[in-house]
């Protein structure tokens, strides 16, 4: 089967209200990039950003009428021309994998390996978590994530029990569950969150040992580890519930946290967490770090 594609300028335009036209006027996918070079990697913690000049691409089928595709679209935004725009014929694909051409194996620690659905890595000692980049944060390409990913590797996790607090994309539960842990409890309160968490780990086949609550008040006793890799706000304000959530004795990972909230956010759990030294990391001109310690 032969596809057009429909690749526009957004201009000023609002991206959702295109991208919501494109889908009612028949596309089969839509997807947003960058027009300029203004490269967006994985977004920190609680964002959502776009590139300051982006491009809407449409995938139609063959039959589709392009000039009436293209009438459509102005009258629907209420435009006399529409941006710059062009239309390219295209052989069939794969295109529910197409975009993940990117994205490759990424290891964290020395056993642990994040890898797109259907690829693997021939280490005899690799723990492999199969997860594509998807509207959940979480995919170990953030400096937060990778932190807490590679202490997990680095930590015996073995029949213990672990809440990932603002689980995300629930890499880290999942993760941990592949590492050895015996049950794992994550939290969002983004209901997309919730889903992927769900999805993601039935695709890794430890669906029966993780449970996902979309609210603080849905976890229930306590755990060996938490972890909780949101943003240094939400960390000092539930920093009571949350070390309320680790057993005397267990372990707690915080990141989310740039270098200069570090001493705020170790203060707030002073009273409870004997902490080790800070790990810090630096990309893209922003340094985060990783706080961890165990429950006096």
């Amino acid at each position: 089967m032969q596809w057009r594609q429909f690749v526009m300028d957004l201009e000023a335009l609002d991206p959702a209200t295109v991208e919501d036209l494109f889908s009612r006027l028949g596309a089969c996918s839509v997807t947003l990039s960058d027009a300029g070079d203004d490269p967006v990697l994985e977004p920190g913690p609680g964002e959502t950003p776009l590139w300051s000049n982006t491009r809407i691409t449409g995938l139609f089928s063959d039959e589709t009428d392009m000039d009436a595709f293209r009438r459509a679209l102005a009258t629907g935004l209420g435009l006399e021309q529409i941006p710059k725009h062009h239309v390219e014929e295209l052989a069939d694909r794969e295109w529910e994998r197409e975009w993940l051409k990117d994205f490759g194996a990424m290891q964290f620690g020395s056993r642990l390996w994040i890898c797109p659905t259907g690829e693997n890595v021939a280490a005899d000692d690799a723990v492999i978590v199969h997860l594509d980049p998807g509207l959940a944060f979480g995919t170990g390409t953030h400096p937060t994530t990778a932190m807490c990913l590679e202490w997990l590797d680095g930590v015996e996790l073995e029949g213990k029990t672990l809440l990932d607090y603002g689980c995300g994309s629930g890499v880290l539960a999942i993760a941990a569950l592949k590492l050895g842990c015996r049950s794992a409890t994550g939290m969002d309160i983004d209901p997309q969150a919730v889903t992927a968490t769900g999805q993601n780990a039935a695709d890794n086949g430890i669906a029966d040992n993780l449970s996902i609550t979309d609210s603080p008040e849905g976890i229930e006793g306590q755990f060996d580890v938490v972890v909780a890799n949101i943003l240094a706000g939400p960390l000092v304000q539930f920093a009571d519930s949350i070390t309320s959530l680790l057993a005397r004795g267990g372990m707690l990972a915080l990141s989310g946290v740039l270098c200069e909230q570090a001493d705020e956010v170790m203060q707030a759990y002073r009273p409870w967490i004997e902490f080790d030294e800070p790990e810090f990391r630096e990309q893209d001109g922003q340094t985060w770090s990783r706080l961890t310690g165990w429950k006096r």
